[in-house]
């Protein structure tokens, strides 16, 4: 299974959006090269004020344009970027890939640790968008749209067109969780 990626996207300081670029640098361990979300150990705000020391299981974020196109359909206008993901994909599912999936671009490896967990951020950027990435599967269960987040295990340049490999973990697969 193959994707390709639409857009990269990085900000140097805890803002909800992060500006498009041409290129992205991964590193490896650490995450997007001048993102305030690089680091080994966790650099989400709310997280670092209860343990600092945590791992940063949420070096990478990425978003399926596919969900904005939902999102477009909807009444929402989304630009890649704008819900502070670093790379948004376009034709795999990452939302349904287990804990421990590889992507790659390239040289650059990254590994899928969990759910993007949606938050009050979302209605400040844009009122409703909050409910409209969350749904409800067959059985009742939340469902949360808002993307992925990753680890990078290898280092290297991800730019919009880069195809994206996909390869699952060793089974048995565990389902996302939030990290």
């Amino acid at each position: 299974m193959t994707g390709t990626v639409v857009a990269v996207s990085l900000s140097d300081r805890h803002a909800f959006s992060k500006a498009q670029l041409r290129v992205i640098h991964l590193l490896a361990g650490l995450g997007v090269e001048g993102d305030a979300h690089c680091g080994k150990n966790v650099q989400h705000l709310s997280r670092v004020a209860r343990d600092p020391s945590q791992p940063n299981l949420r070096q990478v974020h990425l978003i399926h344009a596919e969900l904005h196109d939902e999102l477009a359909k909807r009444g929402f206008e989304v630009p890649p970027g704008s819900m502070g993901e670093n790379i948004t994909t376009r034709g795999i599912d990452i939302l349904a890939f287990p804990t421990g999936t590889r992507l790659s671009f390239g040289k650059a490896v990254i590994e899928i640790t969990g759910l993007r967990n949606p938050c009050v951020q979302l209605d400040r950027f844009q009122p409703g968008l909050l409910a409209a990435v969350l749904g409800r599967g067959a059985d009742g269960a939340l469902i949360r749209k808002a993307g992925v987040m990753g680890i990078v295990v290898a280092g290297g340049p991800v730019k919009p067109g880069d195809a994206i490999e996909m390869e699952l973990p060793v089974a048995p697969h565990i389902p996302l969780a939030t990290v």
